[in-house]
């Protein structure tokens, strides 16, 4: 009985699955939608949930015209009206009891808008697609060393000089030496976005239910930052500051003063409780060599260079706790003693997780062994220049973001990530995003269940016919090559499997 139902919850070829759906004669022509947010019957049946889960839980009453539509909340009725839309879309709405609501409270994807940037319509674009599929937060990266994509007020020449770049392509400004340059260089690529278009784009957000979590990258990938401020450079010998700095200087009373005002201004445009602010890959090779950095060692009674990354990102904590909000950092800031508000993003693989995760840390899952977009999706030889092993749309549907021995209850969720050193197009972020995302929406949203990937396979192409439509430009599974619709990430693995099958 349970895998009967289970199979109409999944012949309504909806992503992400609802949880529950119980199937009635006929089909609706929808031409009647009835809202009610004070269903007695309702309030009891989702009493049992987490508060976030009974925020966007909802129920649908489809009869053959009229759809009844029963939440508690405005978001519960939004997240039930794309469900019609998509049903709608997909083909012939059928009668019955859909029943719905979230796994996981974190459901996100995150695009580099430093590397390439790609513009607000992009990103509009981007959380449609979004909103249709039930995601909530929306992680932007809005600066490395490839350039500064934030207006501020208080440190203009962080786009003046930082905005723009001599080369088009990442790897076009790496090989020309990473080139800055100003926006009336006929040779400059870049841009930014002012604080005005990202008060739109949060507005935009809110329509749909979705956060923007901001990402003020430190301390490393920071070219940019030193180039445009050498203040917040590490100091030589001669009191000069070093030339072509990755990371900004821990041992600088500058560095502070910059990152603080800036995400003032941040904290000003997002109201996200979250604020993220890397940590991830500093390099801290010039540290050693810095007379500020060895002061704030030889005050703090460090003896290795690497505590001068906790030093700094405590000290941020501090400062974005004090004004009532939480940071979020890459799980290399979990190396060096964060307090326990932090929350930890893991993608080097999953340990960083499950370490953060028994030390009593909130987590959002994001392994780049299945949850990185810049990676390939199918064959070298046949796609576009990207990196990584093949993580195709079967392998990222493969993922459980809750590994054996976790506590469930500190998993936010999940969230992919797009990457964008080899992504130069909008065009090709799309191809990259849509359709994996749809596995990612699916594992955030439905209830932890035996997965079908051929199953699911179906309802992905189904609605990447939908997107299409829409003018969106996704992968094309028709073209999808046998080694990535089996989930294995090599052809020796594939052969094994196939032998031992056999």
């Amino acid at each position: 009985m349970k895998s009967l139902l289970l199979g109409f919850i999944l012949a309504l070829n909806l992503i992400p699955a609802p949880v529950e759906f119980k199937p009635s004669e006929g089909t609706s022509t929808v031409d009647n939608v009835v809202v009610r947010k004070h269903s007695f019957g309702f309030r009891k049946a989702v009493r049992d949930l987490p508060e976030f889960a009974r925020k966007e839980a909802y129920r649908l009453t489809i009869g053959p015209r009229k759809v009844v539509v029963e939440a508690r909340t405005d978001e519960g009725v939004f997240r039930a009206r794309k469900t019609i839309e998509q049903l709608q879309a997909l083909g012939e709405v059928p009668c019955g009891v859909i029943f719905d609501y979230p796994r996981f409270r974190h459901r996100g994807l995150m695009i580099d808008e430093s590397r390439t940037f790609k513009g607000a319509q992009f990103l509009k674009k981007q959380m449609d697609a979004m909103a249709l599929l039930k995601f909530n937060i929306l992680h932007l990266h809005l600066d490395d060393s490839a350039g500064w994509r934030i207006e501020s007020e208080t440190y203009p020449d962080l786009t003046a000089k930082g905005a723009f770049r001599i080369g088009a392509h990442y790897m076009e400004w790496e090989k020309s030496g990473y080139k800055y340059s100003t926006q009336d260089d006929p040779e400059a690529y870049g841009g930014y976005y002012t604080k005005d278009e990202l008060r739109d784009l949060v507005a935009y957000a809110a329509e749909r239910y979705i956060t923007i979590i901001p990402e003020i990258e430190m301390p490393g990938h920071s070219l940019e930052v030193t180039s445009a401020y050498p203040g917040t450079s590490c100091t030589l010998e001669d009191g000069t500051p070093f030339k072509g700095a990755w990371d900004v200087c821990p041992g600088s009373e500058e560095t502070y003063k910059l990152l603080e005002s800036v995400l003032t201004e941040v904290m000003e445009i997002f109201p996200s409780h979250y604020i993220h602010i890397g940590g991830d890959e500093a390099s801290m090779a010039v540290w050693p060599k810095c007379i500020k950095c060895r002061e704030r060692m030889r005050q703090e009674g460090y003896t290795e260079v690497s505590q001068l990354q906790g030093y700094l990102v405590r000290r941020i904590e501090a400062f974005v706790r004090a004004h009532g909000r939480s940071i979020i950092g890459w799980d290399e800031i979990l190396e060096t003693g964060v307090p326990q508000s932090a929350v930890i993003q893991s993608w080097r693989g999953i340990s960083g997780g499950i370490k953060a995760n028994a030390a009593g840390h909130k987590v959002v899952m994001s392994p780049n062994s299945h949850l990185y977009f810049d990676y390939y999706q199918d064959l070298i030889r046949k796609e576009p220049r990207a990196w990584g092993e093949l993580t195709s749309l079967r392998h990222v549907y493969s993922y459980e973001p809750v590994a054996p021995g976790m506590d469930e209850t500190l998993v936010l969720g999940l969230q992919a990530n797009l990457w964008c050193e080899w992504i130069p197009t909008v065009e090709h972020a799309e191809y990259m995003l849509w359709p994996r995302g749809f596995a990612v929406a699916e594992i955030g949203w439905s209830p932890r269940r035996e997965k079908d990937p051929l199953e699911f396979r179906d309802r992905a192409d189904a609605l990447r016919h939908v997107l299409m439509d829409m003018g969106y430009n996704t992968f094309d599974l028709d073209t999808e090559s046998e080694l990535a619709r089996s989930g294995y990430r090599t052809f020796d693995a594939f052969e094994r499997a196939k032998k031992q099958n056999n």
